[in-house]
């Protein structure tokens, strides 16, 4: 017969106890949802529950997302808009930074717009707006992608002239959707004519300033080079139509820096904003419109940025921002605590993990999940507008997408030693997805030729390297070790197996046996 004691336990050790506690996941209630009014994205991990996304219980519709290069990132957006078209009939515009959505936008029978080839986009158009309100829009923008905010007179210049741009077009600053004496609607200035504005008053000679006159030109004719005056001509790009043209890429990369690419960003989000302001939240109407911006940092930080500002007042706009990046502190902490959803895939610094947990209080059994996280797995936080008994962060087994996410295999068992290989807690591969895969390769300066015939060879093997092979191959290619190091670093391969690896690779190269090798140094 069994004996009944009465034990000292310690907080801790109850802890561990999970009959004792909450399981850290929403009721089934909360998670499973109608397959006609939400979108399946995937799992749980501790009760297999499906998860299908709405925003009808949430603060807000945005998303964050976050997670490291080949964690499923991008494979998890394009899932999200594929099936929110399905299910809603939302649009899409996916402000595309690198050019990394192109060709799966056309597979899906999207459209690519590339601004900066052949396209433009006048900074100065209205899109129903008054002049009064694009001014102080422009001005933003110009403050968080220039230093015109340190230098006041610089940005009273560069206002004033651009409203007697909108002037001399024929417009009155307060009002909106106005027409010349035909019923024509007027054809609205650009950044030339603020230019041109300020030079006249430049070579007028009466300005008692004019230092500050000539770096407020400066400013200006960084946008308004030929060649470099995609916002300073008039509208190739018909935005309005976009926003109910399907699936949408607008494709940046043609654009010579980050700032060109931030301010496409901006006033494309600004004219968004705008559009879907005039039309109100109304909850029953869904969402109809979905906006990303990925790996946008210079306005997803800025406070000032117009995508803080949507996350900030919430559901004020008929429309649902998705913001991401690989580095969850090139995100404004104010996206993060103010977003309806945030989605975390595979982390791996404690300073990224502290910025999030800070922001959204998850516990620590959910900071150490992230940490080991496969390809797919997510950490998911609700941010519920009544109050909630349970755990709004819970762990997704997997992204469930539209095809098989498909890993590419990097193989060490080679380098491991009989101990090693015996010990089943010792990883002998480490993964990245295919799509993400190639791009990191690109990355690392191999031509789209080069970068085939090596994924070839991966997929003759059952989409296995063995790292010892991908060292000698990419060296052939003229990679450098310092990027090979950073790419394994990225896959989680601690340094002295990196080390391992090199000298294997050299031993393999040169035809020499580990006595005869003296050194391998990692920098």
């Amino acid at each position: 017969m069994g004996e009944l004691k009465v034990l000292d336990v310690q907080n801790t050790d109850i802890g561990r106890r999970t009959l004792l506690v909450s399981p850290p996941e929403p009721p089934a209630e909360y998670l499973i949802g109608d397959p006609k009014d939400s979108i399946y994205i995937g799992r749980t991990a501790v009760f297999n529950v499906p998860f299908h996304w709405t925003f009808k219980r949430l603060t807000n519709p945005h998303i964050a997302i976050t997670g490291i290069t080949g964690s499923g990132k991008s494979y998890l957006i394009k899932t999200f808009l594929l099936r929110a078209a399905l299910v809603w009939n939302a649009n899409a515009i996916i402000i595309d930074w690198a050019g990394e959505y192109k060709a799966w936008v056309k597979q899906v029978n999207g459209m690519v717009v590339a601004l900066g080839r052949g396209a433009y986009l006048n900074l100065l158009d209205l899109g129903g707006m008054k002049p009064s309100d694009r001014i102080k829009q422009v001005i933003r923008s110009l403050e968080i992608l220039t230093d015109i905010g340190q230098y006041p007179e610089q940005r009273r210049l560069i206002e004033e002239a651009t409203e007697k741009a909108y002037l001399n077009a024929g417009f009155k600053l307060s009002e909106r959707d106005q027409k010349d004496a035909l019923g024509n609607a007027l054809r609205p200035p650009t950044l030339k004519d603020v230019q041109k504005n300020l030079q006249q008053m430049l070579e007028a000679g009466t300005y008692e300033f004019p230092a500050e006159l000539e770096n407020a030109i400066y400013k200006i004719k960084k946008f308004t080079l030929e060649g470099d005056d995609y916002f300073a001509e008039q509208s190739t790009i018909d935005l309005d139509k976009l926003l109910s043209s399907g699936l949408v890429a607008m494709d940046l990369s043609g654009l010579p820096d980050e700032t060109f690419r931030a301010l496409a960003a901006l006033t494309i989000l600004q004219f968004v904003k705008e559009k879907m302001r005039l039309e109100g939240w109304k909850p029953e109407r869904g969402v109809k419109l979905w906006v990303v911006l990925d790996e946008a940092w210079k306005i997803s930080k800025d406070e000032n940025s117009d995508a803080v500002m949507i996350v900030r007042e919430g559901r004020k706009y008929q429309f649902g921002l998705i913001v991401a990046s690989q580095t969850p502190t090139d995100i404004s902490e104010v996206i993060f605590s103010n977003v309806g959803t945030v989605m975390m895939l595979r982390l791996k610094f404690d300073k990224y993990l502290d910025y999030l947990q800070n922001s959204l209080k998850f516990s620590n059994y959910i900071r150490q999940q992230i940490l080991g996280f496969g390809m797919g797995q997510a950490a998911i936080s609700m941010a519920y507008e009544q109050t909630t008994p349970f755990s709004e962060t819970f762990i997704l087994k997997k992204v469930d997408g539209e095809e098989p996410i498909i890993d590419y295999f990097i193989d060490i068992l080679s380098v491991l030693t009989e101990a090693q290989r015996r010990d089943d807690t010792m990883p002998k591969s480490f993964s990245m997805e295919r799509t993400a895969f190639k791009k990191r390769l690109r990355e690392m300066g191999l031509k789209d030729e080069r970068v085939e015939e090596l994924s070839t060879m991966i997929e003759k093997k059952a989409k296995h390297m063995d790292a010892i092979d991908f060292v000698v191959e990419m060296e052939r290619s003229g990679v450098n070790r310092k990027a090979i190091t950073m790419f394994f670093r990225e896959l989680g391969i601690d340094d002295s197996t990196i080390i391992n690896i090199f000298t294997k690779a050299d031993q393999k190269r040169m035809g020499v046996t580990d006595k005869e090798l003296t050194q391998v140094t990692l920098d």
